[in-house]
């Protein structure tokens, strides 16, 4: 295996005419009320994913279901995937149906020791650009964790606050998580293969996905904002398909602290906006 860091500055391009027909399928996906957006009307904040799909043929693809890392995404020698949190701005708007292209690049790779054994941690930077130029600056953090011990405990949930001034609740079921999976062109099994979860990852359920969670608290600031320009998350505590979950905003100087709160009460994600 070559040593991670070597990927630093690594980059790949892709472009993407944008389909008013996946933000027709998303809107229905995440079932929100209204008419979608039509061809020509901006893309709304963080439904770039539904876009720039970086397609493999199955042996390009690792045991879970995303291009094998060594390519573009380094080879960290660790397993297991998660999205760990991420930061966005939102400079320009996007048309839908135009032409746009994004650019990725490996800005860093890191190896920690935490609680459960080795993590390596990988950010992703991401520019999307449209005819007008600059459009979303974002970073993506990955995390990448060992498989799991039989019989180690699971870590201590942290409890999610209860004093927020806004909520919506929520419940991601297969289906959903099969939409949100085939729109996004995420083949990662732990969002709809439930022997995977359960034998391979140790996960009690199909688990929902961050992206998915971020949306809930993005279309929640972008309901109490102005403007939405910045945004940025961090994944505590996977939820899943068995539950419901509330996405909770309250005031923060400016703009807003969010974070979602699980059925049970523990926080799964945390998050700002301004």
């Amino acid at each position: 295996m070559t040593d991670p860091q070597d990927s630093i500055g690594r980059s790949i391009e892709l472009a993407d005419p944008l389909d008013p027909a996946r933000a027709r399928a998303l809107h229905a996906t995440l079932d929100l009320p209204g008419d979608p957006p039509a061809e020509g009307d901006p893309l709304p904040p963080f439904w770039h994913w539904i876009h720039f799909w970086d397609i493999q043929p199955p042996d390009a693809l690792g045991r879970d279901g995303h291009p094998r890392p060594g390519a573009f995404i380094p080879d960290t020698g660790l397993p297991r995937r998660m999205w760990a949190g991420g930061a966005l701005e939102w400079l320009a708007p996007l048309p839908i149906g135009a032409p746009a292209r994004r650019r990725s690049v490996i800005a860093d790779v890191a190896r920690k020791e935490g609680r459960s054994g080795p993590l390596a941690f990988v950010s992703v930077t991401h520019e999307v650009s449209g005819a007008a130029g600059l459009a979303i600056r974002e970073r993506q953090d990955l995390v990448y964790r060992p498989d799991p011990v039989p019989g180690d405990a699971s870590p201590p949930h942290r409890e999610a606050p209860g004093d927020e001034t806004a909520a919506e609740s929520f419940r991601s079921g297969p289906t959903q998580l099969f939409r949100y999976s085939a729109l996004t062109f995420n083949g990662h099994r732990i969002h709809y293969d439930l022997d995977y979860c359960r034998d391979v990852e140790g996960y009690p359920g199909l688990v929902v996905h961050g992206p998915l969670l971020a949306q809930r608290l993005i279309d929640l600031a972008a309901r109490t904002l102005p403007a939405l320009t910045r945004f940025s998350f961090r994944a505590v505590a996977p939820v899943f398909q068995f539950e419901s979950y509330t996405a909770c905003a309250k005031p923060d100087g400016d703009g807003l602290a969010l974070w979602v709160r699980a059925e049970d009460g523990r926080l799964a994600m945390t998050a700002e906006a301004s």
